[in-house]
């Protein structure tokens, strides 16, 4: 199977050797989108044997820099798209439970909240209680069936990642993906990953410290792809006479508990 593993980072020189180092024993291609970093992350990289670096010359945001790799992606042969954080709340070690689990999935993403692992750290309390909210909302809404609708560490088969078409630059990102896989009549497969925050005051920055701010950008978000009529929904599909494209949103879930 080829695959290619995209690191969007912004300001991770404290990590990204470590992080490297563990993602290159699972896999063979590895994209770092350096998202405008000034705290010495480019020289770090750039001292990096065999890597594939985008390079923003300022900081477009997470999701914008998921775009680049998206984009990146379909320029290249791989079959399958791992994208992981540079925070080390990931662990690569997982990166080929995803790829078992993608033979019958179209995205398979990691959650923190399905099973417990030992080395399992609390989340902090808004986030957590923002998160499920929002994956609430997303279920009952679209007919998915998450338990961690924010979490970076996922995979993707080509196919879907050439019906995305992703466009919101920041956090909300996920749940720009999370509407239109719902849309597409994608599979989407959801398996354990540890809950680990090594820095648990990290902030989001700007209006987005605030709780609520959040929250109403996250519903925006939703809103926004929820009325975009760029991607044709299952339903759409199907009345056009697309059968492979035409699956009904309620049964496209499962979950994996590895």
């Amino acid at each position: 199977m080829h695959i290619l593993t995209a690191i969007p980072v912004y300001n991770e020189a404290r990590h990204v050797e470590s992080v490297l180092r563990e993602v290159r024993r699972y896999s063979p291609r590895i994209l770092v989108v350096n998202d405008g970093s000034t705290d010495g992350t480019g020289e770090i990289l750039a001292r990096q044997q065999g890597l594939e670096i985008i390079a923003h010359s300022v900081n477009r945001g997470y999701g914008a820099a998921l775009v680049s790799a998206f984009d990146y992606a379909r320029r290249q042969d791989i079959e399958v798209l791992i994208t992981m954080d540079c925070d080390g709340q990931h662990e690569p070690s997982r990166i080929p439970v995803l790829l078992e689990a993608i033979h019958d999935a179209d995205i398979v993403s990691g959650s923190r909240y399905l099973r417990d692992f030992h080395q399992d750290s609390p989340a902090p309390l808004d986030r957590r209680r923002i998160n499920r909210e929002i994956t609430s909302e997303l279920n009952r809404r679209f007919g998915l069936n998450l338990t961690d609708s924010f979490c970076g560490f996922k995979a993707y088969r080509r196919p879907a990642l050439e019906r995305l078409h992703i466009t919101e630059t920041g956090w909300g990102m996920p749940l720009q993906l999370w509407v239109q896989a719902a849309r597409l009549g994608l599979r989407v497969k959801e398996v354990g990953v540890p809950r680990l925050y090594l820095d648990p005051n990290r902030a989001f920055g700007g209006v987005l410290d605030d709780e609520t701010e959040r929250l109403t950008y996250y519903r925006k978000v939703i809103a926004a792809a929820e009325a975009d009529p760029g991607v044709v929904s299952a339903s759409a599909a199907e009345a056009d006479g697309d059968k492979s494209s035409a699956c009904c949103w309620m049964g496209l879930f499962k979950r994996t508990c590895l």
